[in-house]
């Protein structure tokens, strides 16, 4: 009898690759992911029906092809421990099509790019079934919600190497700072110059990323990107803030979050040019909110999103 496998039991590594679709050399001490809800999809594709003419009812299988594998997990918004430090999950963000931009003892910015886009190798392990992806390329998508942790929702698709039974590594998360809970006293969020009281609001990178598999190539492709948010606000006079003119007028404006207080532990999310969309109304705890839904736009290019840790 084999002995069953413990869901409890599990690792990720993720690093940057030199060579597209070369599997970086990756260890537990300097590439662990620190990560929750962790999804994995091993082995994903087209199935082919072979169609064949037989003399009698029964399966005759399929041949699988284009395959590909997909994971996805979540990480706690935090900063890197001291100003000018590349947080720990910024290897998950390069390889979302973000450029890193390192100010020693400042900050690190990570903007979006349509060039030169940096690929991924992952490791996963299910308690010494050890997974890898190369070659693999992401988006994201992150979530405020007050007294919560705010979160990264990750998901990659990579070119699929052979499973193999392999021990779990040992793995170094010291580098993964602690995050603080979205509040008044953490967050703050503004929104066409108005921060009013904010019940939550999220971004999508939406990033289009697409399995390539072709004769002499294969690979995973990121080849657009059409980024959007929404936000839920309380409802106050036009007077002061009407966001149906804004709407109706497609009138452009300033995003503006920042979430941490104390230097080395703030992250803070910058668009210049964003558009409100077709509002709605809504209640919650019978007060009557706003849903607005952002369209993010860039203004020379690449500059439609700003995410600075610091």
């Amino acid at each position: 009898m084999g002995t069953s496998k413990s869901a409890k039991k599990k690792a990720i590594l993720f690093g940057t690759e030199v060579t597209e679709g070369l599997a970086a050399a990756l260890t537990g001490a300097l590439n662990a992911m620190q990560v929750t809800n962790f999804r994995p999809e091993p082995f994903l594709g087209q199935d082919v029906d072979r169609g064949l003419l037989l003399p009698y009812f029964g399966h005759f299988g399929t041949i699988f092809t284009a395959n590909y594998g997909r994971v996805s997990f979540e990480v706690e918004i935090a900063g890197a421990g001291a100003a000018g430090t590349a947080p720990a999950y910024g290897p998950l963000l390069r390889a979302c099509a973000m450029a890193e931009t390192i100010a020693a003892a400042t900050d690190v910015k990570y903007n979006p790019i349509s060039d030169a886009m940096e690929s991924a190798t992952i490791f996963y392990f299910m308690d010494s079934i050890k997974h890898a992806l190369v070659g693999a390329r992401g988006t994201f998508t992150l979530s405020f919600q007050p007294a919560q942790i705010a979160r990264f929702v990750f998901t990659f698709q990579g070119l699929i190497l052979t499973a193999t039974d392999t021990p779990n590594p040992t793995v170094d998360l010291t580098k993964f700072i602690k995050p603080v809970p979205v509040s008044k006293a953490n967050t703050t969020f503004s929104l066409h110059g108005y921060a009013g009281a904010c019940e939550a609001f999220s971004f999508d990178l939406g990033g289009d990323v697409q399995p390539r598999l072709l004769i002499n190539d294969e690979s995973i492709k990121f080849v657009d990107r059409r980024m959007v948010g929404n936000a839920t606000m309380d409802a106050v006079a036009l007077a002061t803030v009407n966001w149906d003119q804004i709407a109706k007028s497609h009138t452009d404006g300033v995003m503006a979050a920042v979430h941490g207080k104390t230097a080395g532990n703030i992250v803070q999310f910058d668009a210049p040019t964003v558009q409100i969309g077709r509002y709605a109304y809504d209640e919650s705890q019978n007060i009557i909110t706003n849903t607005l839904p952002m369209m993010v736009k860039p203004t020379l290019g690449n500059d439609e999103f700003v995410i600075t840790v610091k």
